[in-house]
């Protein structure tokens, strides 16, 4: 896997439902190496800290053969890297073969993986239409984010080295899927339950799928 590009924003005020608010989606491709904090990637705009940033959500990965997909459903739309928020985008990265909890060395950084990203309004305020939200959610491309457990510099064209994976935990696929409810197979949602890197957020939201399954 090799870093594609390296994407930060600015905030920028956009209008939604006749109120005006800040968000930090609108990212391009930097030319410099990126610092990769604890919490955040330094000099990124992160405006709702309920949300993004913090310990389990400090960077935003996707994968740039998911752009291909893209094209391909939305012909006439310009997508460029960093379309979809991500800081780091990524050749090779597959939420299909990636596993929670997975540690890779980038640069001088070492991370880990701690779920899948869930799209919000703002996606869909910088496609123009709220319909790529549902279609994000319908994709097999969700991206991941990243605990930072050492900060440190990526830059373009660094490699991702992997570190080391725990087998029993669940794809970055699979777990979005659980979230969501399209994943109905109880082992499944048994490993990810059982899951000791999976951010604390994505499991309450797989143990309601999960209730509502066996009741």
């Amino acid at each position: 896997m090799i870093i594609k590009s390296l994407n930060i924003a600015q905030p920028q005020t956009v209008r939604w439902r006749l109120k005006t608010l800040q968000t930090g989606i609108y990212k391009t491709p930097s030319k410099k190496p990126l610092l990769l904090g604890l919490e955040d990637v330094v000099g990124d705009a992160v405006i709702d800290r309920k949300y993004h940033g913090g310990v389990d959500k400090a960077c935003y990965a996707y994968s740039s053969e998911a752009y291909l997909y893209w094209d391909q459903m939305y012909p006439d739309f310009d997508f460029s890297f960093g379309f979809f928020g991500e800081n780091l985008t990524i050749e090779n990265f597959s939420e299909s073969n990636v596993r929670i909890g997975d540690q890779y060395k980038i640069g001088s950084c070492l991370v880990e993986v701690s779920q899948p990203r869930e799209p919000c309004f703002k996606l869909g305020i910088k496609f123009g239409s709220q319909k790529i939200v549902k279609a994000f959610v319908n994709s097999d491309f969700p991206g991941a984010y990243f605990r930072v457990l050492q900060p440190g510099i990526v830059s373009l064209d660094d490699s991702m080295e992997l570190i080391h994976s725990y087998i029993d935990e669940p794809t970055v696929l699979d777990t979005f899927k659980m979230i969501y409810g399209f994943e109905n197979q109880v082992p499944k949602l048994e490993l990810a339950l059982n899951s000791t890197k999976l951010a604390k957020d994505a499991m309450k939201k797989i143990k309601k799928q999960y209730t509502k399954l066996i009741s």
